[in-house]
């Protein structure tokens, strides 16, 4: 098949498959429901299972050959060649509180390397798509807004403290303290806000794979620099920064200096 039109048929299908997750998040959002604790004291919720089932459940009948990843529910013909990585509501703790901070993350990989990345908020109908060449927001093309300085940037994040946790909380409270603007609009909803135009910057110092490379064909689709936080390849680290190309370099040196 041709890489094209092969592409153009996956385009469809993620669109198809984040239709089909987003009703059922909608229709759980600000509705009472159980929150369990995972192992690693993080929350999630019935939404978070049936979603990712029911995305499951449409990829194996459509592409059965092909293997997932899911946050949810593990490892499914992991040695196959198209691999589809699914995080049925990253920022779970926003979908708890009522906010529409969240959003469905799905990326999908040939031979290990991610060729399409999704990001849909299905409470703003939002759907952005990313083939590490273009970027689409509800069909329209996006770029990153770039600037020329940290001081007409804007930085968001996902949890101030984490870098107190996981990287050096005094020096990204340095570049913290040189950027126009600093909000916790975190989570994949500030990757979202980056790739359309409205923020510069997005670092999270911990993240894990179902976070992480949905957004590489997004930002890079963009015009945007996704790397881990010392500048190396975002797949195979555990965190990530993700700014333009004016101010990465310069983010890099105050974050690792």
């Amino acid at each position: 098949m041709n890489d094209n039109i092969e592409i153009a048929e996956f385009k469809k299908f993620s669109k198809y498959l984040s239709e089909a997750s987003g009703k059922i998040i909608k229709k759980y959002f600000r509705n009472n429901f159980d929150i369990e604790t995972k192992h690693d004291d993080s929350p999630v919720t019935i939404a978070d299972k049936t979603a990712e089932e029911k995305l499951r459940e449409i990829i194996m009948k459509e592409f059965p050959t092909h293997g997932i990843l899911g946050e949810e529910f593990g490892k499914y013909n992991e040695n196959a060649e198209y691999q589809w990585i699914l995080d049925p509501i990253d920022g779970t703790k926003s979908f708890i509180c009522g906010a529409v901070t969240f959003g469905t993350l799905i990326a999908l990989t040939k031979n290990g390397k991610p060729i399409l990345g999704v990001f849909h908020q299905p409470i703003l109908d939002e759907f952005l798509i990313g083939d590490n060449v273009n970027t689409e927001l509800n069909g329209n093309l996006v770029k990153i807004k770039d600037v020329q300085n940290l001081s007409e940037a804007v930085l968001l994040t996902t949890d101030h403290l984490a870098f107190e946790e996981f990287q050096n909380l005094p020096k990204f409270e340095n570049l913290m303290r040189k950027v126009k603007l600093y909000r916790q609009w975190g989570d994949c909803y500030g990757y979202y806000l980056v790739a359309s135009g409205f923020a510069q910057i997005m670092i999270d110092p911990i993240m894990s794979v179902w976070d992480t490379i949905a957004l590489i064909p997004i930002i890079n689709g963009a015009g945007g620099v996704i790397t881990d936080y010392n500048g190396g390849n975002p797949i195979e680290g555990d965190s990530v920064i993700v700014a333009t190309p004016n101010l990465h370099k310069e983010i890099l040196k105050i974050l690792n200096d």
